[in-house]
């Protein structure tokens, strides 16, 4: 899970929450304190835009610092593995809590290792998007299937965000086929 926190001044100021799914490349510094943080700047139009990226284990364990990253947050990209159903079962949870600390950012219910899920059975795919689209839609969220190994989608996961952050026109083609990288971002 992603969390942006938008500020008010020249330098904008992004805060991500990334909600990790277990994973063997956690740090064992990583899985003892629950939080990471990483910063990049980018440049658009001659204003610096900072995203600070917070990385929270998805242990319940760290559930106790959400408030952290969710305070002041403008989006917040609920992710989840598309080859565990499991884990999109699991975003339930995340949001609700995740909504009790701001009501008012941006949702996106991201699914993540598409590569994988590509190679799954048609009807596995049908299913898994299916409940996908509920939770979008309940959510009132964007969904986006992505791939980072792959470097699928994730690119746009990004201007997208930029793009609702501050009202602006989104360009990218809407992917909604099923069997293909789904980007459902307009309509919500």
């Amino acid at each position: 899970m992603f969390m942006l926190a938008l500020t008010e001044s020249k330098k904008i100021i992004f805060k991500l929450l990334v909600c990790l799914l277990i994973s063997t490349k956690l740090s064992t510094k990583l899985i003892s304190i629950g939080v990471n943080f990483m910063e990049k700047t980018i440049s658009i139009r001659n204003t610096e835009i900072t995203f600070s990226i917070w990385d929270l284990g998805g242990q319940r364990e760290f559930v106790n610092m959400l408030p952290l990253v969710c305070n002041d947050a403008v989006a917040i990209l609920f992710m989840f593995d598309l080859t565990r159903k499991s884990t999109l079962n699991s975003i339930k949870e995340w949001y609700r809590q995740a909504r009790g600390f701001n009501k008012t950012a941006i949702p996106f219910l991201v699914g993540t290792k598409y590569d994988h899920f590509a190679n799954f059975p048609k009807e596995d795919q049908e299913e898994i998007t299916k409940q996908a689209r509920r939770f979008a839609r309940a959510m009132k969220a964007s969904l986006i299937f992505c791939s980072t190994s792959h470097s699928i989608n994730v690119q746009k996961i990004f201007k997208i965000v930029l793009s609702k952050a501050f009202d602006l026109k989104c360009t990218i083609p809407e992917i909604i086929n099923i069997g293909e990288p789904i980007l459902e971002y307009t309509n919500i």
